[in-house]
């Protein structure tokens, strides 16, 4: 009877008696061939959960796509200043995870193989430097943020404050140039008060040949002169001992020294020297790191942001001039044992404030 209605509506369908006798041949048929080809047609058009799941992701993600590119270019076109803080703030997020895995892959592989800091390249030594310096501001940050509904008043502190409160992902190209000579403003109004200091201990140097130099050192700055290198080496004996020594610096020196090199001033005496000490080894490493991976190997940024912490403003010098003066830094450098490294502190401000004609 099932049988006969299947035939009947195949009929109805196509337009043509089919008997069943025919009809269960055909369906035999059909049998018979699929088991010699192989697998029936629904075998084939089977998709697998995997690519479904595959598929429906790549839609996602590529309406997502559309979708953000729409958004960017609406804000582009309406409100162009909150769009450029906005894309200035997703690379800076981007950026510091860059940042993160990179001194987490650095620090991994040091505990792996027992490697010391000082036993590093000079880009993954700079690398952990700088990422401490901008851990710890975001630190303060989010301290900042930990009271209920702080949050609130911290984006809008960062909004009017970025240069005291954001790192450096966070600035725009025009606030990297002026938060980065505005910091240099802050630094050289160091420089006259350490000068004045060096030219105070002049007579308390017993070596009247070390007297001689230190003054005619002194002469030549205040005359708007860039010192030669040997004048500078000439004097690693006063700055390994009394009055210059790294043990012996007066407080008031050791404050105008942190001012000079982004440090705080306002701790106790020995938190300050010690501070000193351990920023001024730091950047011996760096140097004889940097003396053996060769300054040639730098790109023009590295060069820049490597003359900035070592006090030259970079910002307003061009490269080949900055190449030279790193140089020069790091033949005085090079040349300084462990006890003379308050030559190298000092430094900052000797072989920087005429260079290129700048005076404070």
């Amino acid at each position: 009877m099932a049988l006969s209605r299947v035939c009947w509506t195949r009929t109805v369908l196509w337009g043509s008696a089919v008997t069943p006798g025919s009809y269960v041949v055909r369906r035999l048929q059909l049998v018979r061939s699929g088991l010699a080809w192989g697998a029936p047609w629904s075998s084939k058009l089977h998709v697998s959960p995997k690519t479904n799941v595959k598929s429906l992701i790549s839609y996602v993600v590529a309406k997502t796509k559309v979708i953000n590119g729409k958004y960017h270019r609406f804000l582009d076109r309406h409100f162009p200043r909150f769009y450029v803080l906005y894309t200035t703030f997703m690379k800076g997020l981007q950026m510091i995870w860059a940042d993160a895995k990179k001194a987490r892959r650095i620090k991994t592989n040091m505990w792996k193989h027992n490697i010391k800091f000082h036993q590093l390249s000079y880009r993954e030594m700079e690398h952990l430097r700088q990422f401490r310096r901008d851990v710890t501001k975001c630190l303060f940050v989010g301290i900042l943020s930990v009271p209920p509904f702080a949050n609130y008043l911290v984006f809008l502190l960062m909004y009017l404050f970025p240069r005291q409160l954001l790192i450096q992902h966070f600035w725009t190209p025009k606030q990297q140039i002026d938060f980065l000579d505005i910091y240099h403003a802050i630094r050289k109004q160091s420089h006259p008060e350490i000068l004045c200091y060096l030219e105070k201990i002049i007579p308390l140097i017993s070596d009247e040949e070390l007297q001689w130099h230190m003054t005619e050192l002194c002469t030549k700055i205040q005359h708007g002169t860039h010192p030669a290198v040997h004048d500078i080496l000439a004097l690693r004996e006063c700055f390994s001992n009394h009055p210059l020594g790294m043990d012996q610096l007066h407080a008031l020196q050791m404050k105008a020294l942190s001012r000079a090199m982004f440090l705080t001033p306002y701790l106790p005496s020995f938190l300050l020297r010690r501070r000193l000490k351990t920023h001024t080894t730091v950047i011996h490493q760096l140097d004889k790191a940097l003396a053996k991976l060769g300054i040639s190997q730098l790109t023009a940024q590295e060069v820049r942001s490597a003359c900035y912490v070592r006090g030259l403003n970079s910002t307003l010098v061009v490269e080949e001039r900055c190449r030279t003066w790193l140089a020069e830094w790091l033949q005085i450098s090079c040349n300084l044992k462990e006890a003379e490294l308050s030559l190298l502190l000092h430094n900052v401000v000797l072989l920087s404030i005429n260079y290129n004609g700048t005076r404070y």
